[in-house]
């Protein structure tokens, strides 16, 4: 038998077997696209990056600092609520009340400093209302059983309703808010020009952590996957999902806060709140989180929020009608969640996962 045969190696002159990472997936751009796609975010980062580069070509003044500045306004406000909306909508279930608890949150804190109490106190014990407003809605959907959709429903109605006999239907102006603008309270809280992104980041930041490191986000994953099998498996479906709940709706009503100090006044308009509602709700779906659960990212909703403000914005600055504002974010949308599922379904056939 000869060398070869008996040592395994290959002939003289056989050039070595190309490396796993050559190919077509091989280094240079198509490598950087790779592990673009590689990640769970990678459809929606290719569809904004696209979005953002037709927007910057042909419009002026787009890629600008000032620009930026007009699009925190679309962008940050949906990333935070939309972060706690992943959560939920992980275990399977969705919080249509998030736009009532946004709108209410700001009247809560009005009245608690109408009361006496200092700002940060009225604010902490506004967003503890939220919070329990989400614990209301877990208790309902987990422990008596009924669709997450009609109980949030429910809750929407009944908070933006409230919204209105509280304030007695008029416009208040924010508390801590001065006309000269740039206190402390209001510089954090939402006032100052990078104050939204900033808590937007953070938050994004934390709950995509707590979501892959810690086990809450173990256990939501499981919930949302395979209720009955987490439950057998000795996890507490029923007050994670009430866990969730309240994160979500605590986010929202912070959001409300954010935006109520951000602009010195609010009106209880119910309107606002719905929109606010369905454009969180779609950053989450369109950053890559599934509806029936088990699946989501909110790194991803953070993206998914900012094709969304990357959209008004660049409308605004090619000049579109009001008129035909939606109409053009409902068909983008519809592009954008088509090309995202072409994107997958390539990565999926690449082996890329």
């Amino acid at each position: 038998m000869s060398s070869v045969a008996s040592t395994g190696s290959e002939p003289a002159g056989t050039p070595p077997p190309a490396p796993a990472s050559q190919g077509r997936w091989s280094t240079g751009g198509l490598g950087a696209l790779r592990q673009v796609l590689l990640l769970k975010e990678g459809s929606i980062i290719v569809v904004t990056a696209i979005t953002i580069a037709y927007f910057a070509i042909t419009t002026k003044h787009f890629f600008t600092v000032s620009s930026f500045k007009d699009l925190l306004p679309y962008f940050a406000p949906y990333a935070i609520t939309a972060a706690g909306q992943v959560w939920v909508m992980i275990n399977g279930e969705i919080d249509l009340s998030i736009g009532g608890t946004y709108l209410i949150s700001p009247f809560i804190f009005w009245k608690f400093t109408e009361a006496g109490l200092p700002l940060i106190p009225a604010m902490l014990l506004a967003l503890l209302v939220c919070a329990a407003v989400g614990v209301i809605n877990g208790f309902f959907v987990s422990v008596v059983g009924i669709s997450s959709f009609v109980t949030t429903l429910g809750t929407l109605f009944a908070l933006s309703g409230l919204s209105l006999v509280i304030s007695s239907s008029t416009q208040i102006n924010t508390p801590g808010v001065t006309i000269l603008g740039g206190g402390t309270f209001e510089t954090i809280f939402g006032g100052g020009t990078y104050s939204e992104l900033f808590w937007a980041l953070g938050i994004v930041i934390i709950l995509q952590i707590a979501l892959s490191r810690t086990r809450w986000g173990v256990y939501t994953v499981a919930v949302g996957g395979n209720r009955l099998g987490a439950k057998e498996a000795g996890i507490n479906e029923k007050a994670n999902i009430i866990r969730n709940f309240a994160l979500c709706a605590l986010l929202a009503g912070f959001t409300g806060l954010l935006d109520a100090v951000r602009v010195g006044n609010v009106a209880p308009d119910p309107s606002t709140s719905n929109e606010f509602l369905f454009q969180a709700i779609s950053a989450a779906v369109i950053g890559g989180t599934l509806l029936v659960g088990g699946y989501g990212t909110v790194v991803g909703a953070l993206i998914g929020a900012l094709f969304l403000g990357v959209i008004y914005d660049g409308l605004i600055f090619k000049s579109v009608s009001s008129n035909y504002e939606f109409l053009y974010v409902g068909l983008a949308i519809l592009i954008a969640m088509t090309i995202n599922i072409y994107i997958a379904r390539i990565r999926t056939r690449s082996g890329l996962g």
